[in-house]
This record gives structure tokens, C-alpha cells and sequence, in this order.
């Protein structure tokens, strides 16, 4: 499965939004995603399962817990396969930071020279 198919699941991006928070016990992502998604306990199971077999996350044993977190290796693969169209958001993106830059500046010079009448 290709990494931007994990991804394309708003289910398990969800899940792993919640991970990058830290790791969490499967009990606990189970009651987050079943409330804001109402799927059962055994379907959060599955998208829990594909995300560890993918490589996005890891379980550990903690007694009876399991604790999940996410695993940087399937972000990364996710990243890498993106990275030959960052041309297309950094550009604007940056283009959007100078004109932010220029108001900030031309808002401060407003502020100083009505300070000055």
C-alpha cells in the first residue's frame, strides 16, 4: 500500500494526529476516534493494525495496555514522495511571507509617524 493511501483515510490521519501529540493507549484512541467518527472499537482496531503494518506506527505492551506511537519511518516515506512538489506551495508560500513582512512594516512606520504629529 502506498504511503498517501494510509494517509488518504481521514480515520487514521486523525489517529495519527493524536499520536504526535505523544503516545496513547489504544483504550484511549479508541474513545476519541469512535466519538468523532462513530465507528466501532474493533474498526479503530483495524486502522490501528494497517497503521502499524504500514510503518507509521508502533505498539508497545505496557501489562494489559498497548501504547501506540507514531512511527517516523512512515512519515518519512510519506515526505519523501512529496518532496518533488514542494516547488509548488514554497514559492507562494514564500512570496506570502514577504507581503506579510512588507504589512508588518508598513503598519509599524503608520504607528511611528502618527506617534510623531
Amino acid at each position: 500500500m502506498h504511503a498517501l493511501d494510509v494517509l488518504g483515510d481521514p480515520v487514521r490521519r486523525r489517529i495519527l494526529e493524536l499520536l504526535a501529540e505523544g503516545e496513547e493507549s489504544a483504550g484511549a484512541i479508541g474513545s476519541v476516534i469512535q466519538a468523532e467518527f462513530g465507528i466501532s472499537q474493533p474498526a479503530v482496531s483495524q486502522h490501528l493494525r494497517l497503521l502499524r503494518e504500514q510503518g507509521f506506527a508502533t505498539v508497545r505492551a505496557e501489562g494489559t495496555r498497548r501504547l501506540y506511537a507514531v512511527d517516523a519511518a512512515g512519515v518519512q516515506r510519506a515526505s519523501a514522495w512529496l518532496s518533488p512538489f514542494e516547488r509548488f506551495w514554497n514559492g507562494p508560500l514564500a512570496a506570502l511571507d514577504t507581503e506579510l513582512t512588507r504589512g508588518r512594516r508598513d503598519r509599524a512606520r503608520e504607528g511611528s509617524e502618527e506617534g510623531e504629529a
